[in-house]
């Protein structure tokens, strides 16, 4: 037996009920089990027996975001030597953009961590991990010049909100992260929508190139004259041109952890191999904004707006539709259950995302918005499902 867990069973007895510390236990648990492991066992059938538990199901999707956040961190850095003209090295643009991404993880994890913490303590219950994977997400949503105060203001709001009203960790209806960044989007929404907030530079210090822009794709996309072609905008549109494959590598500007849809499906293959992602959900979204984008595409006009005809597969690579796919749409606790379920709830996110780029050009991004209105609606989607096949085989008897 380690030093360390002598120490922690020699204090134990402190924290457990009728100890002097008693109402501290879920900070003791909590410490307890990221540093070691969880002693509880189960007492009573039926038994699973399997070494996934919620932490190491947690650390799972950290570690399937690694791709997403290690590529984010350079792309802050890149933006930035980009933006005015500068030439630099692999780690001088990797460390410029680590010292800005550190204290936006911070702040988040910090703030949020707070919020779970004094939840615990008042409803006397265990720390969950769940917030391990909130606090990194929110983080990756978000442009790299977002003031941290907002950061923390808008996680608060996420986490008591969108996860502790409704009972904490696994009670939840809506995304917590996604809770958070539209907070965020509606409350201050010059710091996270327009030109210019996605590249990092001290406009007192900083001489921008010529011509600079710090336009997202999706956002010089839904600026495309009625009647023109938005694939060819996005090609030539002076210094904020994009291609397809610029867009897939993730050279753009953007939310920290959204630019880069090989990363980002590099973590969908982590995901899918160790079965903590549902493949089910991202087919489904895919398919989903394809086939919306590809009907979009048929009844463009001269009417329409240029989203109309902007190739289904640059839908797949622009804003947050890959990551939402992969990282938000499958969320456990806020996604469809059933097989048929998360079909259904896929197609329909994958559905909405695409209406509301194409349709409302005041809003190019609709991922967030596709992904909690349907976080809403796949309870009612399972219920249906359920019933169904209650019917189909009472028909059957």
């Amino acid at each position: 037996m380690s030093a360390l867990e002598k120490f922690f069973d020699k204090h134990r007895s402190k924290f457990e009920k009728g100890g002097k510390l008693e109402k501290w236990r879920p900070l003791f648990e909590m410490t307890d089990t990221i540093l070691l492991w969880t002693n509880e066992r189960t007492t009573k059938g039926p038994h699973v027996r399997d070494a996934l538990d919620l932490k190491r199901f947690m650390m799972m999707v950290i570690f399937a975001l690694l791709p997403a956040i290690l590529f984010g961190i350079y792309n802050i850095g890149y933006q930035h030597f980009r933006a005015i003209g500068a030439s630099a090295g692999f780690w001088e643009i990797f460390l410029f953009g680590f010292w800005k991404f550190l204290p936006i993880v911070l702040v988040s994890y910090a703030v949020g961590g707070f919020w779970e913490i004094v939840f615990a303590l008042v409803r006397h219950h265990e720390i969950n991990e769940g917030f391990l994977v909130t606090g990194i997400l929110f983080p990756l949503i978000l442009p790299p010049t977002i003031p941290l105060w907002e950061v923390g203001v808008a996680i608060s709001f996420g986490v008591v909100i969108g996860k502790e009203v409704f009972g904490g960790t696994g009670m939840n209806v809506l995304n917590p992260a996604l809770t958070a960044r539209a907070f965020v989007f509606f409350a201050y929404p010059a710091k996270i929508s327009g030109d210019k907030v996605w590249t990092v530079f001290d406009a007192a210090k900083d001489k921008l190139v010529d011509g600079f822009s710090g336009a997202t794709p999706l956002l010089v996309a839904s600026t495309t004259s009625a009647g023109s072609s938005a694939g060819a905008h996005l090609m030539h549109a002076g210094y904020a041109s994009y291609s397809w494959m610029d867009m897939f590598l993730g050279f753009i500007p953007g939310s920290i952890g959204e630019t880069s849809t090989l990363a980002i499906l590099l973590g969908a293959l982590i995901l899918i191999a160790t079965g903590v992602g549902s493949w089910r959900i991202m087919t489904a979204v895919f398919a989903g904004g394809y086939a919306t984008a590809l009907l979009f595409n048929t009844l463009a006009g001269p009417a329409n707006t240029g989203m109309f005809t902007l190739p289904p597969y640059y839908h797949m690579v622009m804003g947050g539709f890959a990551f939402g796919a992969i990282f938000m749409a499958t969320d456990p606790v806020t996604a469809s259950q059933t097989k048929v379920g998360k079909w259904i709830y896929g197609i329909l996110i994958g559905f909405l995302a695409i209406l509301i780029r194409t349709v409302n050009p005041a809003y190019p991004e609709g991922m967030m918005l596709a992904i909690l209105f349907m976080n809403l609606f796949s309870p009612l989607i399972d219920y249906f499902v359920v019933k169904a096949n209650i019917k189909r085989r009472l028909s059957r008897a």
